[in-house]
């Protein structure tokens, strides 16, 4: 089976198979929480990390996002940096890692992290198109405050891909007001202040902070950074609508038994 895919022969986006406006996934119901899990494009290398994509999209999460290497990567941790680096290394381009998320949609949503830099020397009207050829269905750019967001949110919404922002533990009410109002298909509210990584707990207050986000918006709220275990993940239902997972999946040499105990922890 060839792991190559062009984006113009891949499934169309995933956001034009549901209302304009509607959510990437639901809103917590139930007692479940959603999963969503966290791959580096060309890590550990284009091949293995197509078959990885697969593997987990396929099982049962809501969404997969895939993150698109940089040489500053500022909100990153040590295992995603490294991830990143070597995947630069190996040779992977923007518009590789459009074909790897080609190859790897109509399985579960897509959804790229990616900084600002990448999508700007690729050209935002081309990256957006192209994405979204590739089946891409939303966007997250850590380092795109939704105040400076305005002449790009169109372009990328344009092209079909939800737009989502980061709610930090140190944003006001007005601030997240305003995060919520922009985005679209969920809103990401970071845990902590810092980098991302491995924690041995969540942090205290993140409920509050998840329920200031929810009361603001009909979105669901995912919750990402630090986030790796069973436990964590019980602790977040009833507060949070997805938990994102990224270093411990990242570093492990097959992230598929850990998405499977997460997703059993999910409910």
């Amino acid at each position: 089976m060839s792991c190559s895919a062009s984006p113009a022969a891949a499934t169309k986006t995933w956001r034009l198979s549901l209302p304009a406006d509607a959510p990437l996934f639901p809103r917590a119901a139930n007692g479940r929480l959603e999963l969503v899990p966290y791959l580096m494009a060309g890590y550990p290398d284009r091949h293995r990390s197509i078959e990885n994509g697969r593997r987990l999209a396929g099982a049962g999460v809501a969404a997969l996002e895939i993150g698109i290497p940089f040489s500053d990567p500022l909100a990153d941790g040590p295992v995603i940096q490294k991830a990143g680096q070597a995947a630069l290394e190996g040779g992977l381009t923007v518009g590789g890692a459009i074909e790897i998320a080609a190859a790897i949609s109509g399985r579960a949503a897509l959804v790229f992290m990616s900084y600002i830099n990448p999508i700007l020397a690729y050209g935002p009207d081309r990256f957006a198109a192209d994405a979204s050829s590739a089946g891409v269905a939303a966007l997250i750019v850590p380092d795109l405050p939704v105040e400076e967001a305005e002449a790009l949110k169109p372009v990328f919404r344009q092209a079909g891909l939800d737009t989502v922002f980061l709610v930090a533990p140190t944003s006001t009410d007005e601030r997240i007001q305003r995060i919520c109002a922009a985005s679209t298909g969920f809103v990401y509210c970071v845990t902590l202040t810092g980098i991302t990584g491995v924690r041995a707990d969540l942090p205290a207050g993140l409920d509050a902070l998840l329920g200031r986000v929810r009361a603001r918006t009909e979105l669901p709220v995912a919750a990402g950074f630090g986030i790796s275990r069973p436990e964590h993940i019980a602790a977040l239902k009833g507060h949070a609508d997805a938990a994102v997972v990224g270093s411990a999946l990242v570093a492990a040499d097959d992230p598929l038994p850990l998405v499977e105990e997460l997703l059993a922890a999910c409910g």
